[in-house]
């Protein structure tokens, strides 16, 4: 007989504070009874009791699997920081892994609109490629897993800035040095030649910037592509909130984009089919919307350059 244990996952970006570039906090309500947590180093479960702390480095953390992408992953990148995290959680007989992921980021305005998709987004996907497959091998025996983080996930920016500039004069300008590329810029076609786009290594301003807000950025969403070579193997909640980066850190503008970035969702929550079908989806359509919620957390607080994005639902369970 199936039970249900409510689940929050939350995605903070707050790792960066401390030097780190993975952390995690776990909560677990005291009416939540049998909760056991793997160890990887005996590849055993122990039950959770008390509360634990650890702090800085995890390497000697069992109940953690915690890597970086190798230095020599890609050499002429040097993100060692980057990785991934896994927990493995045993909830009333049902098993699931919980895996902390940040990935790498879009150095340059200018290379991420070079070609479609961006050498960013192949980057991405190679690590994303990497980290499930680490999670699925023949190590330890395959569970449902939740992937969530900073994903550092883009927009198609070259769609996207054909599509900011259809009706404007766009002017590349290029270092007399060199010829490389040092900004596009993209005027009004009338008399005023008002500037609409102007984009640099790291600017990205557009002046029509309510655009990328406006009904939660559903207009872009057709330009939001780096998910979909994984349909296969993982899915995701529709989103129906505004991209979560990057934010102004002016805490008198926390609804305004930077304009440092194309606003994108970098911060996800996504999940094995396998973990879908754990999902208890209601079969009203009004208390489906309560009981799996996807959404970020301040939408109108100034929470930093990142939204923090929340996935809320009820995992089903074995009672016996």
């Amino acid at each position: 007989m199936d039970r249900f244990a409510d689940v929050l996952l939350v995605t903070a970006n707050v790792g960066s504070l401390f030097d780190h570039a993975l952390g995690s906090m776990y909560f677990i309500h005291k009416t939540l009874k049998n909760i056991y947590q793997y160890d990887f180093n005996v590849k055993d479960l122990k039950a959770v009791q008390g509360k634990n702390k650890h702090v800085g480095s995890l390497d000697r953390v069992a109940t953690v699997e915690k890597e970086k992408f190798p230095k020599n992953f890609w050499p002429d990148f040097k993100w060692s920081r980057k990785g991934f995290m896994r927990t493995r959680w045993l909830i009333h007989n049902q098993g699931v892994d919980l895996v902390n992921i940040h990935l790498f980021h879009d150095a340059s305005n200018l290379i991420a609109c070079n070609s479609s998709p961006s050498v960013y987004s192949g980057n991405r996907k190679n690590a994303l490629r990497y980290v499930i497959n680490r999670i699925s091998d023949s190590r330890f025996t395959a569970l449902p897993f939740f992937l969530f983080g900073d994903f550092n996930f883009r927009l198609d920016t070259l769609s996207v800035v054909e599509h900011l500039s259809i009706e404007t004069e766009m002017q590349t300008v290029k270092k007399d040095s060199t010829n490389e590329v040092e900004k596009i810029i993209c005027e009004e076609k009338d008399s005023t030649h008002q500037l609409v786009l102007h984009i640099e290594e790291k600017l990205f301003e557009y002046l029509h910037e309510a655009f990328f807000r406006e009904d939660n950025g559903k207009a872009l969403l057709k330009y939001d592509k780096e998910v979909q070579a994984f349909c296969d193997i993982i899915r995701e909640v529709d989103i129906t909130f505004p991209p979560s980066y990057p934010y102004s850190e002016d805490h008198n503008q926390p609804t305004r984009y930077m304009n440092t970035r194309c606003p994108a969702w970098c911060d996800r929550i996504l999940m094995s089919h396998t973990a879908d079908d754990l999902i208890h989806w209601s079969d009203d359509d009004e208390e489906e919307e309560k009981s799996v919620v996807y959404n970020t957390v301040g939408p109108n607080v100034c929470m930093g350059d990142h939204k923090p994005v929340f996935l809320f639902f009820q995992l089903k369970t074995n009672n016996h």
